[in-house]
């Protein structure tokens, strides 16, 4: 399963399904993936892991890092696409992932990633954040709610509904919110995404979106504007004219 463009709470539900893989040995690897997976068939998954959008599974001396990108799904059991990019065989069930990107990690995690930057991780540091949106002034509160170094897990969908939840406008300047503007920004991005990840589970997400690819603004009761590429990162943006202020130098 796994809609496009998964966002870090679909991660999760990942990690949650694939759990009783945890321990398991690897029989047999196959896949169209372009890199070297020898030596992964025999060895057991130490643990599931994940950082905003990518999927870790840990090895003794490695860790296979998924990351779906816009269009990559998953299906656990059954092949349910052809040409999987990576096919992992259990004794009991199999792991697909499909148009993913595949990469071979060495080291520790903890050296690799800052634990701290993932907005649904136990170890989030909300002030970790504001420093660094502090040192990026002049970025759209759009492209900032989407980097990953800041905000590890945020796409899209959240950065669309977090605006709208805060009541500003994409193209506002970071450097110009005011302070309880980027403290709620900060707040909801993580607020936000255990509600997606409620929902979602659910299967109810959609139902509770009020801003991402919807027409109208709940609040005010006029159109939404819709924008197909905004900002560095040129991701569709819906929002409302009227009720999310736009904060400029």
């Amino acid at each position: 399963m796994s809609p496009n463009m998964p966002e870090g709470p679909s991660i999760i539900i990942l990690k949650e399904q694939a759990a009783a893989f945890e321990g398991k040995k690897i029989v047999a690897v196959t896949g169209n993936t372009k890199v070297d997976v020898s030596g992964i068939a025999g060895q057991k998954v130490v643990a599931l892991r994940s950082w905003g959008k990518h999927f870790l599974i840990q090895l003794r001396d490695r860790t296979i890092r998924i990351h779906f990108m816009l269009f990559g799904s998953y299906s656990i059991g059954e092949q349910t696409k052809p040409n999987p990019r990576l096919h992992l065989a259990f004794a009991k069930g199999d792991l697909y992932f499909y148009a993913c990107s595949v990469k071979i990690l060495t080291g520790d995690l903890d050296a690799l990633y800052d634990w701290s930057a993932d907005v649904m991780n136990d170890r989030w540091d909300p002030r970790k954040a504001r420093k660094k949106l502090k040192a990026m002034p002049d970025a759209l509160v759009a492209d900032a709610l989407l980097d990953q170094e800041v905000f590890a897990g945020v796409g899209n969908i959240i950065k669309n509904e977090v605006l709208f939840r805060i009541r500003v406008h994409p193209e506002s300047r970071v450097g110009a919110l005011p302070s309880r503007k980027l403290t709620e920004m900060i707040r909801e991005a993580r607020n936000y995404s255990f509600d997606f990840l409620k929902w979602k589970k659910a299967f109810q997400l959609r139902k509770h979106w009020l801003a991402h690819a919807k027409k109208g603004c709940p609040r005010c009761e006029i159109p939404l504007v819709k924008v197909a590429h905004l900002g560095k990162r040129k991701r569709r943006a819906f929002y409302c004219g009227n009720c999310q202020k736009l904060y400029a130098r």
